[in-house]
């Protein structure tokens, strides 16, 4: 693709990435194809190729503001950021870190509407904390009666930790003797702190010591989902001087949210340059992984819970921002579980983090999409690897709906 960005943008990183990869672009189309947005509404400018092109358009005003990027950032707010495009791309086309950059500009350009930025600033300062999240979810629950419907289904309900007994240990293999930091995440640790409890018996169980923070911390991608890469990156420094304070380097530091893994493998590209927070990143880069890639060497694997017909749904963040596939299904297998085939698998499910509350029309198509797919082979429970998943697809549901990791024991 052809382009022509102002030279000033041009000699910024941004500016530099941006053109780099439109440039990459053929134009081909082939990303409509496995694009959740443009299957529900068939426009153009809600699909990668539109967005593209919408995106540069506004790279190339050169005016502060521009009657452009207002209906610019209509349609990539449309965007669920699942990343499907990448997988599908033939040209290797960076369409997410095109996006935020997209998404910034637009921001810079357009002032949102009083509510609108109210909105914003709530989702951003009160659900990137585990004990906000609590406190508004059961103030929520409270009232959820009386609420509309499109508004009580976005207060989750918050698990309570299952009681287990304990297991005897488990002499040698991989995981004996290392540290393991074990990420706490924000909403996760508030709505379903099973999956983390069930990761750390896994864990303790095969001779890792496991590490935790002592603050809360969110990894930054609430924030990026609202278009405030400044915000996310001062997330993403404080939670990498947490790590940085801890006294001792961790062997392995690992997710088991993988919308916070997508956001946190990309802190290095982050902070390429940095003096401080450059060096920080590496480090972190080479010690971090998903929770799947921590444990897929494990021979010891058994069922936790006594359903065996499951229906999987990969994350986009895992399958297409992380590029896991494959991963977590044959853990499952070898721990006694029975797959089920889901039709449509890379498709969304139209959580997208902080999506279902701002865009909750496309949302709950998708998730109506979804849900139907993962009920048709009658599965008894479904399993997932992320909370914003997990939530989603089991809004309205009588089959059960895991995260993977409680599934193993």
């Amino acid at each position: 693709m052809r382009t022509d960005l102002p030279a000033d943008l041009l000699a910024t990183a941004d500016g530099a990435r941006a053109n780099e990869i439109l440039r990459a672009c053929v134009h081909c189309g082939f990303c409509n194809a496995t694009c959740p947005t443009y299957q529900e509404t068939g426009d153009e400018l809600d699909g990668p190729r539109g967005r593209i092109y919408l995106i540069k358009a506004v790279l190339e005003e050169e005016a502060a503001a521009s009657a452009g990027a207002e209906r610019a950032q209509r349609h990539l707010d449309r965007c669920l950021t699942c990343r499907a495009c990448e997988t599908t791309c033939p040209s290797g086309v960076a369409y997410g870190d095109l996006l935020e950059i997209g998404r910034e500009v637009a921001e810079e350009r357009v002032t949102r509407g009083a509510w609108e930025r109210l909105q914003r600033w709530w989702l951003r300062t009160q659900l990137n904390r585990a004990a906000r999240v609590r406190f508004w979810a059961r103030l929520g629950g409270l009232f959820r009666p009386l609420l509309p419907r499109a508004l009580a289904r976005q207060v989750p309900r918050l698990q309570r930790l299952r009681p287990v007994a304990a297991r005897p240990s488990i002499a040698g293999g991989p995981l004996a003797g290392k540290a393991v930091l074990l990420l706490d995440g924000c909403v996760q640790q508030a709505a379903t702190p099973n999956t983390n409890a069930a990761l750390e018996r896994l864990l303790v169980r095969r001779g890792a010591r496991v590490l935790r923070l002592a603050a809360g911390h969110c990894c930054g991608g609430l924030a990026l989902h609202l278009s405030d890469a400044e915000g996310a990156r001062a997330e993403a420094r404080r939670l990498l001087d947490l790590v940085d304070a801890l006294p001792v380097m961790p062997d392995a530091i690992v997710s088991s949210a993988s919308g916070c893994g997508v956001t946190q493998r990309d802190y290095a590209r982050w902070f390429a340059g940095d003096a401080r927070y450059g060096a920080l990143a590496e480090r972190w880069q080479a010690c971090f992984c998903d929770a799947g890639e921590l444990l897929r060497e494990l021979p010891d694997l058994e069922a936790a819970l006594p359903q065996r017909r499951v229906a999987w749904h990969a994350p986009c963040t895992l399958q297409h921002g992380q590029g896991l596939t494959g991963l977590v299904e044959p853990l499952l297998t070898r721990a006694g579980y029975e797959l089920l085939p889901v039709a449509d698998s890379g498709r969304c499910c139209g959580s997208a983090g902080t999506y279902s509350m701002l865009q909750g029309e496309l949302s709950a198509a998708l998730q109506a999409g979804k849900q139907r797919a993962l009920l048709a082979p009658q599965p008894e429970l479904i399993a997932t690897a992320n909370v914003g998943c997990q939530l989603h697809i089991a809004d309205g549901l009588d089959v059960p709906v895991h995260h993977w990791l409680e599934l193993l024991e």
